[in-house]
C-alpha cells in the first residue's frame, strides 16, 4: 500500500449529502476483484449519459478537477452497502483524501485499508473547504497527516483528529498484510521452535 504523508493537490467540491456506495461505484462494476481499472467508472451515473458521453456539469468532468486528489463532500459520505470497490474506485481515479462532516463506518474503515485518508470535520469547516475547492485548479490544498493539518489555498490552517494506529498504518503504507509481515521474524522464530518441540506436526 502506498504511504500517505503529505498531499498537496486540487480539491474537487462535491456538495451532496448521503452519497452512497452505489453512487460511488454502481453494482454492475462489482464483478472484478482487481483494485485497478475502476477509476473510469467512479460516480458513473453522474459522470456519463446513457450513450457514455461525459456530462459536462459534473465536477470531475470539468477541466479544473480532472486531476483532483482531494474530494470535499457532504454529510454521511459512503453510506449504503459495504462494497470495498467504492474506495478502490476513488483511489484508482487518483483521489487520496476525502473530507466530509461524517462517513459511514464501513466505508470509513475501508478507506484506511486502501491508502485513502478520510477526514471528518465540523460542517462549518467543511463549508470553508468547499468554498476553497470551488476556486478551481489554482486553489491547491495541503493535507499533512503527520501534523494532522489541512492548509487552504489562502494559507488558513485547520486541524483534524485521526486514530493513532490508523495514522501509523497510513504513514508507513501498511495494510493488513503489511502489518502481518512486520511480525515475520517472530512468526519464523515461532515456527522453528514449534517444529523442534513437535516434529510430528
Amino acid at each position: 500500500m502506498d504511504k500517505f504523508e503529505k498531499l498537496t493537490g486540487v480539491a474537487a467540491p462535491l456538495d451532496m449529502i448521503n452519497v452512497d456506495t452505489d453512487m460511488i461505484i454502481p453494482k454492475q462494476f462489482l464483478k472484478t476483484i482487481k483494485r485497478s481499472g475502476l477509476g473510469v467508472s467512479l460516480f458513473d451515473e453522474m459522470r456519463y449519459d446513457d450513450d457514455r458521453n461525459e456530462k459536462p456539469d459534473f465536477v470531475l468532468n470539468k477541466p479544473a478537477y480532472r486531476n483532483a486528489e482531494i474530494l470535499v463532500a457532504g454529510d454521511n459520505f459512503g453510506c449504503g452497502s459495504s462494497r470495498e470497490h467504492a474506495p478502490w474506485a476513488i483511489k484508482d481515479f487518483g483521489i487520496r483524501c476525502v473530507i466530509a462532516p461524517s462517513f459511514a463506518d464501513i466505508f470509513y474503515n475501508n478507506c484506511f485499508k486502501n491508502g485513502i485518508l478520510p477526514i471528518a470535520l465540523p460542517p462549518e469547516q467543511v463549508d470553508l473547504l468547499m468554498r476553497d475547492a470551488d476556486k478551481g485548479e489554482n486553489a491547491r490544498m495541503t493535507v499533512d497527516l503527520e501534523n494532522q493539518s489541512i492548509t487552504t489555498s489562502d494559507g488558513e490552517v485547520l486541524t483534524f483528529e485521526v486514530d493513532a494506529f490508523r495514522k501509523h498504518c497510513l504513514l508507513n503504507g501498511l495494510d493488513d498484510i503489511g502489518l502481518t509481515m512486520e511480525k515475520a521474524p517472530a512468526i519464523e522464530t515461532y515456527e522453528v521452535t514449534l517444529a523442534q518441540a513437535r516434529p510430528w506436526v
